[in-house]
């Protein structure tokens, strides 16, 4: 990932725009500190995040209880 300052940012940033439009990602700082972040808006990005969020929640669901009930069967109950 490109990280630029905050001048540099404003001076040029058309170019920027074209790097991020190219699948980019580029931090902006100033002094040193990240402050904002160019990233380019495509639904391909958001699928491929939701999947691995998707993915998580299966992995972290597996195996939890809620006392003596599983949180499966607490779904099924809300179906009912």
């Amino acid at each position: 990932m490109k990280t630029v300052g905050s001048y540099e940012a404003k001076t040029h940033l058309p170019k920027l725009l074209e790097e991020v439009e190219r699948g980019s990602e580029i931090t902006i700082t100033r002094h040193g500190k990240a402050i904002a972040r160019l990233v380019p808006v495509t639904e391909r990005v958001n699928d491929r995040r939701l999947k691995e969020t998707v993915e998580r929640l299966k992995k972290f669901r597996h195996g939890r209880r809620l006392g003596q009930t599983t949180i499966k069967e607490l779904i099924e109950e809300g179906r009912e």
